[in-house]
């Protein structure tokens, strides 16, 4: 039996492909992200493995400096996040007060969960799937010119707000179009992700901060008072 008829090749090539297994692959770690989002980001490392795709292809490339990346990614998420929660939301008409998470405030005994969450469920977790998986998918489809990768920051951007009515409700969704562009355009052009966990896990730390401390609306109105 040659190499190229091997089960493992034959399972590898059906992963990569968009026959009955490459969708069904698709379709579980899109759910698995609605329910348990590092779940979803193992089954993606799962099938880039077991499907032969080089880690690259889905933003997993290693960094020019790690302490560097770190510093600008943390740097941006942090600054990313005032400025949705300062200009851009309250433009929108969002109300100041974030309702679904008003329960942080001084809540030091939910910190440790929500940091789990925020840091490797959005970090880790959503930027593997939605810009490292879904990217590497749909670039397979689309190809890899401008309007396709244009078409795949909008495409990408829609499941990863619609991903987020479900608790956050409208504000949510009109902050995750912003921070999905914003974070697809930049995967679009660098096709890392690294320095896109950090920024993510960032922007929701820094709004976990805000929540805590009970300073959402004296940062809602530092701009237009």
């Amino acid at each position: 039996m040659s190499a190229t008829t091997r089960p493992e090749h034959r399972v590898a090539a059906q992963l990569r492909g968009f026959g009955p297994l490459g969708l069904f692959a698709v379709l579980v770690i899109v759910l698995a992200d609605t329910i348990v989002k590092p779940l979803s980001a193992v089954l993606v490392l799962l099938w880039a493995w077991r499907s032969h795709t080089p880690w690259r292809e889905i933003g997993y490339v290693r960094p020019g400096s790690w302490i560097g990346g770190l510093v600008v990614g943390v740097a941006f998420g942090c600054a990313f996040k005032l400025l949705m929660k300062s200009i851009v939301m309250p433009l929108l008409g969002a109300d100041p007060i974030n309702q679904p998470y008003h329960f942080l405030v001084g809540n030091r005994a939910a910190l440790p969960g929500m940091l789990f969450t925020l840091i490797i469920g959005a970090g880790f977790g959503e930027e593997t799937v939605f810009r490292g998986y879904l990217f590497e998918r749909l670039g397979k489809l689309l190809g890899n010119g401008r309007g396709a990768k244009a078409s795949i920051v909008l495409l990408t951007t829609a499941l990863f707000a619609l991903g987020h009515f479900s608790n956050l409700g409208v504000p949510g969704v009109e902050q995750a179009v912003f921070t999905g562009l914003v974070f697809g355009t930049i995967f679009a052009i660098t096709g890392r992700l690294w320095m896109l966990m950090w920024a993510h896990a960032a922007f929701d730390v820094t709004a976990l901060v805000i929540i805590y401390y009970g300073v959402e609306e004296d940062v809602a109105h530092l701009v237009f008072g």
